[in-house]
């Protein structure tokens, strides 16, 4: 008997850091194979999977202080990142068996599928990984943004952020020895409390259309198939 599946169609937000060396810039290939088995080990439950990729391994467009880019070509060439990102972790993903297809927001059609949602749902639907690139296609939003518009638009049954640390904290673990881990929260509780695990206006879609983020540890092993058989692991944000 197969085991129970809590959420079949899960969306996971990778940050452009989950892809770079620690402390540096670019590519690791060790740890972009480490992802593509943890997809793989996702895959295997089963579920249908989407991955919506960052770009801060190669720059983030908030973060690049440069007065003659402006604010706005500085986030076109964050998407563009995450465009580099989504096509490394697609060959590496097909390198171990896993088909996938990557639909970006900004029109590259040499390397990427124009994003569209029924053809995103198609591909999920077919067994194949949906990597989503380049945001919403639109600067100043964030990919915890993107990664919450587009889990809604393809209907999926949770956001699974995947990060450093094993959930949100009551205050900053690096800070607080004595930090403890949450393990359950509201929408309204993330609000007010201005919790930094997304931002704002990420968190105000998932509360508008009720999507709850789990937000948890890649760098536990099995951390998020058990998340997604709906094992107590990472904090859990919904009503």
């Amino acid at each position: 008997m197969a085991a129970k599946v809590k959420y079949a169609r899960p969306l996971l937000k990778l940050s452009g850091e989950a892809f770079g060396p620690l402390n540096g810039m670019g590519i690791d290939g060790e740890r972009m194979l480490a992802i593509a088995m943890t997809i793989k080990a996702i895959l295997a439950i089963p579920v249908q999977l989407a991955v919506v990729v960052g770009g801060g391994n190669f720059v983030r467009g908030a973060q690049l202080n440069v007065k003659y880019i402006n604010k706005a070509t500085a986030d076109y060439m964050g998407m563009l990142g995450t465009v580099m990102n989504a096509l490394a972790l697609q060959d590496t993903c097909e390198s171990v068996g896993i088909e996938t297809r990557v639909l970006s927001s900004l029109d590259v059609p040499r390397v990427a599928e124009k994003w569209v949602r029924r053809r995103a749902i198609r591909h999920m639907e077919k067994g194949r990984v949906a990597i989503i690139a380049a945001g919403t296609g639109n600067p100043h939003f964030t990919t915890d943004t993107a990664a919450a518009q587009r889990a809604i638009e393809i209907g999926c049954d949770v956001i699974i952020k995947a990060t450093k640390v094993d959930g949100v904290y009551d205050s900053d673990p690096k800070q607080n020895k004595g930090a403890k881990r949450v393990a359950r929260l509201t929408y309204q509780e993330a609000l007010e409390k201005n919790l930094r695990f997304m931002d704002q206006t990420a968190i105000a879609l998932c509360k508008e259309h009720k999507m709850p983020v789990l937000v948890t540890d890649m760098n536990q092993p099995g951390n998020i198939e058990a998340a997604i058989r709906g094992k107590d692991v990472g904090t859990l944000i919904e009503s």
